[in-house]
């Protein structure tokens, strides 16, 4: 079998075909590391409170790398929740409080959704790190106590 490189209508041999999107016109492209990224805007890496010239700006979804330190404790309950979620534990020991339960992340991959109208409250029982997908990407949600990480919206 010939080599990709030397198949006709690949042009030139050897070569790689032109890249999709590379116009002058394609959309912006943001590349980055979660660690890095997530501490300034403490841990939101994509939704409606990015800057609209943004590629991470987004009103559709919010997207948050949350590195916490045991004892770490949102400051308070998130009341009449519009938003559904999604929490996936990446390490460590994570507690979420939802009305009816405690939902205890202990494994890698653990996860929790909750949809709109669910209050909830969270605490790191270790140190973790926990990925956070809310949709749609709404104002109005922040904490405005210091004692709590997560004050954005």
């Amino acid at each position: 079998m010939p080599s990709r490189a030397t198949l006709p209508g690949d042009g030139t041999a050897g070569a790689p075909p032109p890249r999709p999107g590379t116009s002058p016109d394609a959309p912006p492209v943001h590349v980055g590391n979660a660690n890095v990224d997530a501490p300034p805007d403490r841990g939101w890496l994509l939704g409606h409170f990015k800057d609209p010239s943004d590629p991470r700006h987004s009103e559709d979804v919010e997207i948050k790398w949350g590195m916490h330190a045991p004892g770490d404790r949102r400051a308070d309950w998130v009341r009449g929740e519009a938003r559904t979620a999604l929490l996936v534990l990446v390490s460590g020991r994570f507690r979420v409080e939802l009305p009816d339960r405690t939902v205890v992340l202990g494994r890698p991959g653990d996860y929790v959704v909750w949809g709109r109208g669910t209050d909830h409250s969270w605490y790191a029982e270790e140190e973790s790190v926990v990925l956070t997908v809310r949709w749609p990407s709404v104002p109005g949600y922040a904490v405005v106590a210091a004692a709590s990480p997560d004050t954005r919206p």
